[in-house]
């Protein structure tokens, strides 16, 4: 079911609701929207979770206004849906820009309504390089490959960026597939996402994250490095790396088996550590 939650500058957020059970909220990364998890949702509900897949505003069917795409107001944009559908003790899970976000909000709001998080090829804790971060990409060269491209040939940048996204050859077919969701996008919204990742800089957020927190990460991404993850782990207390040795930025479709099988794992736990039964598993 398909909904939208009127946040605090009259900017509407598309939610989809799917199944009933222990909430998942899920959060794209750029420039895709919430349908890139599609394979995730065919499954969850029938093992007794409810998903719930937000576009980012600027992408998707999200309104587009012309400014305000920090991580700050697109955490404040989650912290408005959460309490707009009650959610309680929801996992959080983040892919790419959205690992970001998540990490955003679980220090701007406390993790509010969320008492796990899951961090996939996640742009933390910086995207781009700085004089004391050396790692991932550099900033102008994130202009030049991301921001001017989109400027003058969208369709173009998206294509190139797509060849980045998978390891495994064989999937091209689902990157077109991928690729149309990246086009539901307005430009101007991913033009003032991409630089909100070139700005933002996480290290500060990821210390407050104190849920349990699980990190996937594809050993042969070109865009957010594996160092990434890495850093990412060391910063957040208890965490736990979860490598997928064949894949690329999207193990989700590299590596699908692997990816829906220790997801359910994590839900799973989160499940016994909350005492929460789940809704009845359904064989559809």
């Amino acid at each position: 079911m398909g909904r939208y939650v009127q946040v605090e500058d009259n900017v509407k957020i598309y939610v989809e609701d799917i199944g009933e059970g222990i909430p998942v909220i899920f959060l794209h990364g750029w420039p895709a929207n919430h349908l890139m998890f599609e394979y995730q949702y065919s499954i969850l509900p029938k093992e007794g979770y409810r998903c719930i897949g937000i576009d980012f505003r600027g992408f998707g069917k999200s309104d587009a206004p012309w400014e305000s795409y920090s991580f700050d107001r697109m955490a404040d944009d989650l912290k408005a849906v959460i309490d707009e559908l009650h959610i309680e003790n929801a996992a959080l899970i983040g892919f790419s820009m959205g690992g970001a976000v998540a990490s955003r909000y679980m220090a701007r709001h406390q993790g509010k309504g969320i008492s796990h998080l899951a961090l996939m090829g996640s742009a933390t804790p910086v995207f781009t390089q700085r004089p004391d971060f050396e790692y991932n990409i550099t900033k102008e060269d994130l202009n030049e490959q991301l921001i001017i491209p989109t400027y003058e040939d969208r369709p173009k940048m998206l294509s190139q960026f797509g060849l980045k996204f998978t390891h495994t050859k064989s999937k091209a077919p689902m990157m077109v597939w991928l690729e149309s969701l990246c086009f539901q996008a307005s430009n101007h919204g991913t033009i003032k996402a991409a630089e909100s990742l070139r700005d933002e800089d996480l290290r500060g957020d990821l210390q407050h994250i104190n849920v349990p927190t699980v990190i996937f990460q594809g050993q042969k991404d070109k865009i957010c490095d594996p160092q990434l993850a890495e850093l990412t782990q060391q910063s957040i207390a208890g965490s736990r790396l979860v490598e997928f040795e064949h894949s690329g930025h999207a193990m989700m479709f590299d590596e699908q088996e692997k990816f829906n099988s220790e997801l359910l794992l994590f839900l799973n736990q989160m499940s016994r550590d909350n005492h929460t039964p789940r809704a009845a598993s359904r064989n559809l």
